[in-house]
């Protein structure tokens, strides 16, 4: 079925599809389903705050390197 068909059959679907469900009320901060928006708003630091770089790369270092790690350690360790 056309789109042309669907707006020649109901009106009503026509002035559901041309205003394509569009919110244009202003968003309530104070309700507990809308979070803050915008950019840097999803993330769960802070990247604006001084070393933020190298707290990022130690966190990376040592999120990539500590599973190697632990299975080495747990490979060479003392048999008891």
């Amino acid at each position: 079925m056309s789109p042309q068909s669907i707006l020649r059959a109901s009106p009503r679907a026509a002035n559901m599809i041309s205003r394509r469900m569009f919110h244009a009320t202003r968003a309530r901060l104070s309700s507990p389903y809308h979070y803050a928006e915008g950019p840097y708003s999803n993330l769960p630091f802070n990247t604006k705050t001084r070393f933020f770089a190298v707290r990022y790369w130690l966190y990376m270092f040592t999120g990539f390197f500590a599973p190697f790690g632990i299975a080495i350690w747990q490979t060479n360790k003392p048999k008891s």
